[in-house]
């Protein structure tokens, strides 16, 4: 996409990238939607982290959580349970080796948050990385698991 030129505020020439103000807008509205909506992303330092692209499944056994993080190492994430709260949070950093053309891929701090609608046991949580995908397991609590209930007659 074509670079143009603008003028901002009375300032100096400057070059606007449409598509990167496309996207940064795109980000600051999910931001706003993820807060309307519950799961939302907490102000670390003085910057607002990102959240990674995650799916939620739920089974009988248990919870699911798939997040999308490619090219992070396992030292660079910290996954958290407190109650019934999941905490994914960590920093990617920018591996360029040499001079960057263009980069539509995420850095920087990131967390994800989501609240899991039963009773879980926390001390059996597992997290495994994998071509860039984090799957994190969830087992629910033995009163949390549906039962059969036999009907007699």
């Amino acid at each position: 996409m074509a670079m143009l030129p603008a003028r901002r505020g009375g300032q100096s020439l400057t070059i606007v990238d449409p598509s990167r103000e496309f996207e940064d807008i795109y980000n600051r509205m999910g931001q706003l939607m993820d807060l309307a909506l519950g799961d939302f992303v907490m102000p670390r330092e003085g910057s607002m982290a990102w959240s990674p692209l995650a799916d939620v499944i739920e089974n009988d056994d248990g919870y699911e959580i798939n997040a999308e993080l490619p090219g992070i190492s396992k030292d660079q994430i910290d996954v958290h349970v407190q109650d019934r709260e999941l905490i994914i949070s960590g920093e990617m950093k920018n591996g360029q080796r040499g001079r960057m053309h263009r980069s539509t891929r995420r850095t920087g701090r990131f967390e994800y948050h989501t609240y899991l609608p039963g009773d879980i046991k926390p001390d059996k949580v597992n997290a495994t990385l994998s071509n860039g995908v984090l799957s994190v397991r969830v087992p629910k609590s033995d009163m949390a698991k549906p039962r059969r209930i036999e009907v007699s007659t």
